[in-house]
Formats: C-alpha cells, sequence, structure tokens
C-alpha cells in the first residue's frame, strides 16, 4: 500500500477544513489569532508606557484603582 504525500497546501486546506468544522468560523479565526506574531517592539512600548515606575509603584496605582468606585 502506498501513501501519496499531500502538497503543503493540501495539508492546510484540511486543517483549515477541520478547525471550521470543530469550531466553527469564529472559533477557527480565535484559534488561529494565537499564533499571530504580532509587531513593533514589546519592550521599547513598554517602557515608554509605564516609564521608569518600580513594581511597588505599580501595585500601589492597581490598589488605588481597585479601591476607586
Amino acid at each position: 500500500m502506498t501513501t501519496r504525500l499531500q502538497t503543503l497546501d493540501e495539508i492546510r486546506a484540511a486543517g483549515l477544513e477541520a478547525l471550521a468544522r470543530a469550531l466553527g468560523p469564529v472559533g477557527m479565526i480565535r484559534f488561529l489569532q494565537q499564533f499571530e506574531t504580532g509587531s513593533g517592539d514589546y519592550t521599547q512600548e513598554r517602557r515608554a508606557w509605564l516609564g521608569d515606575l518600580t513594581v511597588d509603584e505599580i501595585a500601589e496605582r492597581i490598589r488605588h484603582r481597585r479601591a476607586a468606585p
């Protein structure tokens, strides 16, 4: 018995069909989005967003926001 190797396109199409069948179209998209690498430099963006805050300062801000009405 010989088995024909599927091309990468065939494997991709079969995989997408299986995902869509098992998860539905929205679930399939949400699943695939987990593997997006994104763009930008998170470390640089984080520094711009948080500045030079210490862990204690960040924790204090969290406590303050949780206590606010």
